[in-house]
């Protein structure tokens, strides 16, 4: 299988038309929900976090082939998101808006304000508008100023409210528990500066990237039994026995990133072997051909195929690839890929990929093709790692 080449096919002929078909040229940003049967919600809430990954999706698309039409898009997002989703009142950018740009749900989430980072980052190197430069480093200010604590070793906060008071962490907390710390606000806390670094370095980024590293390896990961811990308390200890599949192929290849680009040798080591360890425990406990399972909670295992834990599957394990020397994980991502191409694809007339599968590969009808959560994010960026991992194959 030539993977790179599968990879631009999909995105450029199915990944990019449908997502640009979704724009509101009336209220600005993208229409917030299509359902199962592919009717467009024009009245749905948008959600902050759909619209940054949109603005990250279109301005990696440019990076990637250079299309004018994804740059203009990428520019819309930005335009909706600077003046609409960011707070110029209290800073940071709100949950969600109306379907006509007002906000709704005044929620300031760590997690969320990460991903404008992140895509405000990718849209400045696509655009040099030094302006989206500017709105990135303002809230990396705001997350470290207003969104860690005080005192002590200063974690994360998660949830707070319109003027940064903390609040239950409802939205990024599942099976039960209310988290105060959270593996994956951590994850894309990370993410988002290791991209902010690569296209403005600052020695105050850089310490950040340090600390979070550090905070992987001493809080998160659990080097006796090769996973990640996904939900805390406040001084990080585990409140569930769980494990997130898609989390850990994620985090294997994100962490390896942000090593690479503090570009010291010491922190690339230390990193490389926790990277390494966690691709190879999904690889033995999740992976059964082609797909990944999504996780594990207090010994059930959740066997569903999960769009984006395939998605971070076929990085995750080119990343090992690499970073092991071992060719033979390749193969892992074309046999993941190849399932995606199969069973993940919706081939109606104006599908995208559904949500999810079933053990039997048949997927839910009650979830929504695109929502605030369902976006071409993790996808997206799949095809743009595909395709820069394999160019020189």
């Amino acid at each position: 299988m030539d993977l790179a080449l599968a990879a631009e096919k999909e995105v450029k002929e199915r990944i990019f038309p449908f997502w640009s078909n979704l724009v509101d040229n009336k209220n600005g940003g993208f229409y917030g929900r299509v359902d199962f049967s592919l009717k467009v919600h024009h009245a749905a809430s948008k959600g902050v976090i759909l619209n940054s990954r949109e603005l990250y999706f279109f301005s990696e698309y440019y990076l990637a082939f250079h299309d004018e039409k994804a740059l203009a898009l990428a520019k819309h997002a930005f335009v909706f998101l600077k003046e609409k989703a960011y707070d110029k009142e209290n800073g940071g950018v709100y949950w969600s808006l109306t379907h006509s740009g007002k906000p709704l749900d005044t929620t300031k989430h760590t997690y969320n304000q990460a991903f404008a980072v992140y895509a405000l980052s990718s849209y400045y190197e696509a655009s040099k508008d030094d302006s989206a430069l500017e709105l990135a480093k303002e809230l990396f200010i705001t997350i470290e100023m207003k969104c860690r604590e005080k005192d002590g070793e200063r974690y994360y906060i998660e949830a707070q409210s319109i003027n940064f008071h903390p609040v239950k962490n409802t939205k990024l907390s599942e099976n039960g528990v209310i988290a105060t710390r959270t593996m994956n606000t951590a994850l894309h806390v990370l993410e988002a500066y290791t991209k902010l670094y690569k296209v403005s370095p600052s020695k105050e980024v850089a310490k950040s990237l340090e600390e979070i590293l550090n905070l992987f390896e001493t809080k998160i990961y659990s080097s006796s039994l090769k996973r990640l811990n996904v939900f805390f308390d406040k001084d990080y200890n585990p409140i569930i026995d769980m494990e997130s599949y898609g989390h850990e192929i994620e985090a294997s290849w994100l962490l390896t990133e942000a090593a690479n680009a503090l570009g010291n040798k010491d922190i690339e080591v230390r990193i490389a072997k926790i990277s390494i360890e966690l691709a190879k425990a999904v690889y033995s406990r999740a992976y059964e051909k082609p797909f990944i399972d999504n996780e594990i909670v207090k010994g059930v295992l959740d066997k569903t195929r999960v769009w984006w834990v395939e998605a971070e599957g076929v990085t995750g394990f080119l990343n090992l690839a690499s970073l092991a020397n071992d060719p033979s994980y390749k193969s892992v991502s074309e046999d993941i890929f190849s399932g995606i191409e199969k069973f993940f694809i919706d081939r109606r007339e104006g599908g995208c990929w559904f949500w999810d599968l079933d053990e039997n590969n048949h997927p839910s009808s009650e979830k929504d093709i695109v929502e605030p959560w369902k976006c071409p994010y993790h996808n997206g960026r799949m095809f743009f790692e595909v395709m820069r991992r394999l160019k020189n194959d």
